[in-house]
């Protein structure tokens, strides 16, 4: 059996962090689907950057488009959408078959909207009426601002994956904004079944941290973070509160593991996959860490309930300097910084396409 299935007979869902017209219209992602029990994927700014900038996929329908009068981000997310609405097609069996928990895509509202909570709502919903797609999430990320955007489009039944967490307190803050969401739902009289995922980046931690702390304890600070976000996830799911809500309908926002490809070339290339196996959960990795994990990773459940394991780790990390609560939020400002940044790269990338293809030239 192969360790992708043994992850997934675990209770962990496999999804693929990345997307690019070719994987869709070679049959890679079908294969994916198919033969590595791929049950889901994520896109962000950065993946979008690298798959249009970097190829002539997508040459015939920027210069296309651009004649047709679109420009700048109108024309990303036309491409953007008929790339994430064909990947919805091909995981809507396993929506359907799981009743909406698995077979999602993402894609994410424009990163410069991070700290505007009003214009976030209103993208977030012109995207998902636009695709059209039961399965397709909005990704909006979880900074004050977000957190408001976030709680007001789960009421307004725009299904969230909440994007650039980085610790525990983040991932309890959104998840306190779902279930706003659905609360306000209920009262409303309307559907509590809206999807939505929290992710929480891993890897940045051990990037950051690994500069300041002794080389033993280099490459733990991700996981033990993880840890502990896990277990306050647990211990959500079993309370009272959120029982109430799911005996109305509700459906759980389920934690997702995000930057789970190793950085560190010194540690294994499967580390923040077979660390962080744990039933559900959903693990989103770039197909490089995919393919080595199905190459020689181990699936076993690792985490189990090691939140007080990573708890002791923190301390230890604090001994040395290195301050959890301002370094998640030093990541999620540097993270949604990044995004932006691609996100004007992959605008220049298309504006630079569009006008030499206009001028009868290849881009």
């Amino acid at each position: 059996m192969k360790p992708t299935q043994e992850l997934h007979d675990l209770g962990q869902s496999l999804w693929i962090d990345n997307i690019t017209r070719p994987m869709l219209d070679d049959g890679t992602l079908a294969g994916y689907i198919r033969d590595f029990a791929i049950t889901g994927l994520t896109s962000n700014p950065t993946i979008f950057e690298h798959a249009i900038g970097n190829s002539d996929a997508y040459d015939e329908a920027i210069g296309r488009k651009a004649h047709e009068g679109k420009s700048g981000e109108a024309l990303f997310f036309e491409l953007a959408l008929e790339d994430l609405t064909r990947a919805a097609d091909l995981f809507r069996p396993i929506f359907d078959a799981t009743g909406g928990v698995d077979g999602w895509v993402s894609l994410e509202v424009s990163p410069l909207l991070a700290h505007d909570a009003a214009r976030t709502i209103a993208a977030a919903a012109d995207l998902h009426a636009r695709a059209a797609r039961p399965n397709l999430f909005i990704k909006i990320p979880g900074t004050p601002e977000g957190l408001q955007a976030i709680e007001a489009s789960i009421f307004a039944g725009v299904p969230v994956n909440v994007t650039l967490l980085f610790s525990r307190a983040h991932y309890l803050a959104a998840a306190q904004a779902y279930l706003r969401g659905i609360e306000r739902r209920i009262d409303a009289g309307l559907d509590p079944k809206i999807g939505s995922v929290a992710s929480l980046f891993v890897s940045r931690w051990d990037v950051a941290a690994n500069k300041v702390l002794s080389p033993q304890l280099n490459n733990r600070l991700g996981i033990a973070v993880a840890a502990k976000a896990w277990r306050a996830y647990r211990e959500l799911l079993a309370s009272t509160h959120w029982q109430t809500l799911a005996a109305a309908g509700a459906h759980p926002q389920r934690l997702l593991w995000a930057s789970t490809g190793t950085k560190d070339p010194s540690a294994s290339d499967t580390l923040y996959v077979e660390q962080l196996a744990a039933p559900e959960t959903i693990n989103t990795m770039p197909e490089k860490t995919l393919l080595a994990f199905l190459d020689h990773g181990q699936a076993r459940q690792a985490l189990t309930m090691a939140g007080d394991t990573g708890t002791a780790l923190i301390a230890e990390c604090r001994v040395e300097g290195v301050d959890e609560e301002a370094l998640a939020a030093r990541l999620q400002r540097e993270g949604a910084d990044a995004f932006a940044a691609s996100w004007r790269k992959l605008l220049e990338s298309i504006a630079s396409k569009a006008s030499k293809l206009a001028d009868g030239g290849t881009a």
